[in-house]
């Protein structure tokens, strides 16, 4: 038999701590069930047997089950609470992350975080004395960040946002806790509303891939600045996502849904399907993807804003291996935000978010044919109910990323610029 499972670690939504001591964010009280073997670090105390006691009780609110229930959802589950709300979670190796501000048209911070011990450690190991992300190097960015990219092996970033047709390149010290502005990068004029999406090849030469349509596409080295590739193509068609495979090639997914692997070594023609059809289960709706998975190999996860899903083989973009439906209440209200990535240490399990204040956990693995619906593996709840907003008011989940070391730990940020990072517990044969 398996030795039992540690009791999940709900913390208050903590402040983030600047270097030297003082606060970032003003910490927000959350309640939370009490570790293994210690006291709840919450504004409310849990007796022993209080799980028994919520289960003997008449009537519990959702928010209450979910509390119960957390105890054996999660082996870790901490709660942070950050300056602003972001939308990107870039890790930078496995040793921090970077987040930053998008609700300000000036200052909005650029934070890169180390986490708390307890999760630097590849296996639980009990408690740890210091259980908050710490900020590393912070800095300013005078409009707001819709996409940040690491340069693997180097303290670079770079940003884009808007307005501006420009990209930000920002460097981080050894020896100072300060993102300094470093250089732009000129990108071609789009029209309103639209900003360069980003994908970074890294090497001896990292170079960065960039554009917010098909037309404006390029390679641009970031020592010498030159372009090093062009589309070369005149469709306008607008990028939702960009993906470095390798050193030559990348993969695109349009908002129509269109999907292409391109290799850098050619004139443009990538191997693609154009746009889902009809026949397809095709909604109209905006898509995102990306490349990923293990096993069997490498399959593309294209996610659309009516909940739908499709996994297609790179060597046969135009005939998906399956369709499924997420379980997803509505539309996405905001399809700039949908995301779904794929787990780097487990064999067959996705993640996606943007339609509601959760995370759903699928196992692709028994996905086949067209038309069915997929039920979620885990659903994380806790942008939800942890701060009390209910079901009615929830915040919007705006992106999360997977731990690049631990398999099963997540991070989340939702629009009221709370940061969760979760281990959930799932069934012992999945993923």
């Amino acid at each position: 038999a398996s030795p039992p499972l540690p009791r999940a670690l709900i913390l208050p939504r903590a402040a983030l701590a600047r270097p030297g001591g003082g606060a970032w964010g003003e910490p927000r009280p959350a309640r939370g069930p009490a570790p293994a073997g210690g006291r709840a670090r919450s504004s409310r105390e849990h007796a022993p047997d209080a799980r028994a006691q919520a289960r003997a009780a008449v009537a519990m609110d959702p928010a209450e089950d979910w509390l119960v229930d957390s105890l054996r959802l999660y082996r870790d589950f901490h709660a942070f609470g950050l300056p602003g709300a972001t939308r990107v979670l870039e890790w930078a190796g496995d040793t921090g992350v970077f987040v930053a501000g998008y609700g300000s048209p000036g200052k909005n911070e650029i934070l890169h975080l180390t986490p708390p011990l307890r999760l630097s450690a590849k296996e639980n190991q009990g408690l740890f004395p210091e259980r908050d992300f710490k900020v590393c190097h912070g800095g300013f960015s005078d409009r707001p960040v819709f996409d940040l990219k690491h340069v693997p092996d180097t303290r670079l970033l770079v940003t884009s946002g808007l307005p501006g047709p420009y990209l930000q390149v920002w460097q981080f010290g050894e020896d100072s806790d300060v993102v300094r502005a470093a250089s732009t990068i000129a990108v071609p004029e789009e029209a309103e509303g639209l900003w360069p999406r980003l994908a970074i090849f890294p090497g001896a030469a990292p170079a960065v891939l960039h554009g917010a349509r098909l037309s404006g596409l390029r390679i641009v080295d970031l020592q010498s600045q030159k372009t090093t590739f062009t589309s070369g193509t005149g469709d306008s068609e607008a990028l939702s996502s960009l993906q470095a495979l390798d050193a030559d090639s990348f993969a695109f997914c349009c908002a129509s849904g269109r999907l292409g692997l391109v290799d850098t070594r050619r004139q443009w023609a990538p191997s693609e399907c154009r746009r889902p059809s009809a026949a397809q289960g095709a909604g109209g709706g905006q898509w995102c993807a990306e490349v990923g998975g293990q096993g069997s190999g490498p399959h593309v996860a294209s996610l659309c804003s009516d909940g739908q899903l499709r996994l297609h083989d790179p060597r046969d973009l135009c005939h998906p291996m399956s369709t499924v439906q997420c379980l997803v209440p509505v539309p996405s209200p905001k399809p700039e935000l949908l995301r779904v990535t794929w787990a780097p240490s487990l064999d067959s399990c996705l993640a996606v978010s943007g339609f509601d204040g959760t995370i759903q956990v699928y196992d692709v693995s028994s996905w086949g044919g067209a038309g069915s619906q997929a039920e979620p593996l885990f659903t994380h709840k806790g942008h939800i109910f942890l701060d009390g907003y209910g079901l009615g008011a929830a915040p919007l989940v705006t992106t999360h990323t997977w731990h690049p070391q631990r398999p099963r730990t997540l991070l989340s940020a939702a629009s009221d610029a709370s940061l969760h990072v979760w281990d959930w517990v799932g069934p012992a044969a999945s993923c």
